[in-house]
């Protein structure tokens, strides 16, 4: 009985009229035979032809023997391929079903231009593809030419699955993920254009020239103005599912990532709700990733879209389709990879993002804003993508340590700059508070100018101000119209998950500028006054599993014994390592020709021809975007994993897990275990009894002394802090006083004065002589304890070096003045040979070199009577990183 089917379709008797199949969907160049992909699985790729001439590639899984079975189309995100998708098309074949993948038109083999799934095109491909499932002799069919068949897929895969469910009723259920509902309200929200992602949609495209004209059109007038217009967001609104939202009336599931600043939770609230009206299932799940990165928890999602396959295409009563609502919650820190701690909370009912509000009433006067000229600088909520995989969607090999998922753990990037915001703050909360959905505030705007521009976010503020954490660091843009006359909205913050702890007090933020946005460029004064409390969602139906033991408990004398175990065991099945180089016996690490492939890849690279060294007395900074690699070349380092090409030499010796040059090397990950009740001397002790090397080796002392932990060391580790705990857990990794010792995040979680104490303790153990490695992702502390530095991206070398020479690598100096100079004076500087620029700033000028140096710039300075204060690089390490991954993430 389909749940679908509403009459007989007009589309049979357009099937009937010979030919018209054959001549939409005839191969294109030779069409590969079958081929076994492994474990029974056949695959087959074809060139179709669909519409207007366009060919796509798809590939074609199925498993088992004979007999017709329900069909899944799995769709690519954005700047992907069918080639991301085969393993997950493997599991589903064995799970039953025929499925198909396919490269969208103007992307991989498939021709034609992007078109951001417009209806005439992707849609349209989409249907035609549907059309070939119905002749395959695998597929079972309700009737004549139509196949039972489900939809999924992520980013771009998700809306065409969304979209290709509301222009064709053969579709029967579908499941998108991390996609958008609304494509003008996920481009220009309330109004206000989301530049850098909407950049970075060009970009990975290929360029404006890939996409359809009217959309490269309406991309170049936008980010030209700054401002959307009513023709833009009609163009985007005919590629949205919003609009055919009571023709999409099949059982939908929707997974949506918390750590999205593309397409946040609002895009699904919209969908649940307009679907629901349909009277058919549908199910709502907030995963712990997203577009900026943090957990997929691809294996979990993976494995409720096939339940729900099950339930709603192969009928199968007992399959359960999970939840009508599913978040994630961080629970805390898993001690074995410093990764966060994943659970579930459930609920019977999806409670949208406004169920049980509680109000929270706020302080603080009227306050006067800056709106800078050209709304530089900009204020910071995220890196958008920098975590993830571009606006594809795409998963990392290094999610656990991306931006966005430490985000959850109080490390972010968010800052807002004095005078250009608004901030309002409550009293510290009594009782642990679970925010879920979208707060609100009512806030009143006045402006010198017709239209203002803010950004609103609210912020977790500990303790005295301590620390402050910005929920998935998301914020809620809106322009507000007729300013200057003055208005009063309520303004939607963004829509989270997530505990205030008793203690902490809530901050709402109102900021003139984003890293993200387009703010406008002239100069404007607001003012800007919080009407009324804070009102916050709390669904307290949604009730989180139970709690496992806690990771210190079992972890420390658990994971002793694995390691004593794991060492005896590879000691045995040691295979014979390259001799030692007598050259190399002085150098901690040198690393070349590295590579690692991801686990079932035969040309995708986690690591490729990596190669690097360490001196003694070295500081090392491992940076890199999610991603990049970082993770899997620590793991290779620590004899953890082998690498497939490449070695690694540690004092000469080439390493192997077991091999014995690792005891001259310690590892320090984030959240090691610690039992409460012991004090930090007698957890040190149990940890180095559980090594099995004798007492008189620990040089425990040293090591205390080193980590500075003073007479708290004979306390129980309960009473301890987080800075405390942190320097306890670098104090085990100093166990032995290891030549080579690797800080994985060692400052997660600190404040300032903390993150300063650990960045001493760091340089105090490489002064003796030693060596660190320390990988991070908070640039401005890796700029002030580092001595050089390796960049990755994407598994290779960027940039190796002294981290003054990568720092000051940019071809802009600063020039400070003492006085100022005209304008005529500045133009002979411009006219100098080698120099390819020069800017005027407040107090100087900005040189672009182009053949000259800096010695040679100083001289031709002074010789034109400029009054030089001060020549220096125009970047920080943050700039410098951003400038040599080119931005990605």
């Amino acid at each position: 009985m389909r749940l679908n089917k509403h009459g007989p379709p007009r589309w049979r008797a357009a099937l009937a009229s010979a030919g018209v199949l054959a001549a939409l969907l005839v191969p294109a160049g030779s069409a590969s035979a079958a081929e076994d992909s492994g474990g029974g699985v056949k695959r087959q790729d074809q060139i179709l032809k669909t519409v207007d001439g366009v060919r796509i590639d798809t590939s074609y899984f199925t498993a088992g023997g004979e007999g017709r079975r329900p069909a899944v189309m799995l769709a690519h995100g954005f700047g992907s391929s069918k080639a991301d998708l085969r393993q997950q098309a493997e599991k589903l074949a064995e799970s039953g079903y025929a499925v198909l993948t396919w490269t969208a038109r103007g992307f991989g083999r498939s021709t034609g231009k992007i078109g951001l799934n417009d209806p005439k095109a992707e849609v349209a491909d989409a249907r035609k593809l549907i059309d070939w499932l119905a002749e395959r002799p695998e597929v079972q069919l309700d009737a004549e030419g139509d196949p039972r068949v489900g939809m999924t897929g992520a980013s771009y895969g998700g809306a065409v699955s969304l979209l290709t469910a509301g222009y064709d009723e053969r579709v029967d259920a579908i499941a998108p993920l991390i996609t958008w509902w609304d494509l003008p309200e996920a481009l220009f929200p309330n109004g206000v254009f989301k530049k850098l992602w909407t950049g970075m949609f060009l970009s990975t495209g290929g360029g404006c020239e890939r996409f359809e004209d009217e959309l490269c059109a309406m991309y170049n007038r936008v980010a030209v103005s700054g401002k959307p217009d009513a023709k833009a967001a009609e163009l985007l609104a005919a590629r949205s599912p919003k609009g055919v939202a009571d023709r999409i009336k099949v059982p939908a599931l929707f997974v949506q990532g918390q750590q999205d600043s593309l397409f946040p939770l609002s895009h699904t609230d919209q969908a649940a709700k307009a679907l629901k009206k349909n009277g058919q299932p549908v199910a709502v799940d907030w995963m712990a990733g997203g577009h900026d990165g943090g957990n997929p928890e691809a294996a979990r999602v993976e494995q409720r879209v096939t339940d729900w396959f099950d339930r709603y295409l192969k009928q199968d009563k007992n399959a359960d389709p999970g939840p009508a609502f599913r978040v994630t919650r961080t629970g805390g820190v898993d001690s074995t990879n410093g990764a966060a701690e994943l659970r579930g909370a459930t609920g019977s009912r999806y409670p949208g993002l406004g169920h049980d509000p509680v109000r929270i009433p706020l302080t603080g006067r009227e306050q006067k804003v800056d709106n800078p000229a050209g709304a530089v600088p900009p204020s910071i909520s995220t890196l958008p993508g920098l975590g993830g995989g571009g606006p594809g969607g795409g998963e990392s090999a290094d999610q656990g340590s991306s931006l966005a998922q430490l985000s959850s753990l109080g490390i972010g990037v968010s800052f807002d700059f004095p005078g250009q915001h608004a901030r309002f703050d409550s009293a510290p909360v009594e009782k642990d508070l679970r925010i879920t959905g979208s707060p609100t505030v009512r806030v009143k705007v006045s402006a010198d100018t017709k239209d203002a521009v803010l950004f609103g976010k609210v912020y977790d503020v500990g303790p005295g101000g301590r620390s402050q954490i910005l929920p998935g660091q998301l914020v809620s843009p809106v322009r507000v119209t007729g300013a200057d006359q003055g208005r009063t909205l309520t303004l939607d913050l963004p829509a989270i998950d997530h505990e205030v702890r008793k203690g902490h007090s809530l901050r709402v933020v109102l900021a003139a500028t984003d890293l993200g946005y387009a703010s406008p460029a002239e100069p404007a004064t607001y003012r800007i006054a919080a009407e009324g409390a804070l009102n916050v969602p709390t669904a307290p139906a949604v009730r989180t599993a139970a709690t496992p033991l806690p990771t210190w408990v079992w972890a420390l004398p658990l994971g002793a014994a694995v390691v004593a175990a794991g060492l005896l065991l590879l000691g045995r099945r040691r295979t014979s390592a390259p001799p030692a180089d007598p050259e190399l016996a002085d150098v901690p690490l040198r690393i070349t020709g590295l590579s690692k492939k991801y686990a079932g890849s035969t040309d995708r690279y986690a690591v490729r021809d990596l190669a690097f060294g360490v001196e003694r007395g070295q500081v090392l900074g491992l940076l890199g975007p999610n991603g990049a690699g970082k993770t899997t070349t620590l793991r290779m380092l620590m004899g953890l994993i082998r690498p497939d090409e490449g070695e690694i030499r540690v004092f000469g010796q080439a390493i192997r897990p077991g091999a014995p040059v690792l005891s001259r090397v310690g590892a320090f990950v984030e959240g090691a275990g610690f039992l409460p009740h012991l004090s930090g001397r007698a957890n040190l002790d149990l940890y180095w009894q559980a090594t099995g090397r004798p007492a008189e080796d620990a040089h425990i002392e040293q090591a205390l002394e080193i980590a500075g932990l003073g007479g708290a060391l004979e306390r129980a580790v309960r009473t301890y802090s987080q800075g405390m705990r942190q320097r306890l857990a670098i104090a085990q990794a100093m166990l032995g006083l290891p030549d080579l010792l690797i800080l994985d995040e060692p400052t997660n979680g600190l404040d300032p004065p903390q993150i300063r104490e650990m960045r001493e303790v760091m340089i105090r153990y490489a002064a003796a002589g030693r060596t660190v490695i320390v990988s991070s992702h908070l640039l401005a502390e890796v700029e002030q304890t580092c001595t050089h530095l390796v960049v990755m991206d994407q598994g290779q070398l960027v940039q190796a070096g002294p981290v003054a020479e990568i720092v000051g690598s940019g071809d802009t100096l600063h020039v400070g003045l003492a006085a100022p100079v005209d304008a005529p004076l500045a133009d002979k500087v411009a006219a100098l040979d080698g120099i390819a620029a020069v800017d005027p700033t407040e107090n100087g000028l900005l040189v672009r070199l182009d053949g000259i140096g800096a010695d040679q710039l100083v001289v031709e300075l002074v010789r034109l009577g400029v009054p030089v204060a001060s020549v220096m690089p125009h970047r920080r390490l943050e700039d410098a990183f951003l400038t040599l991954i080119g931005g990605t993430g």
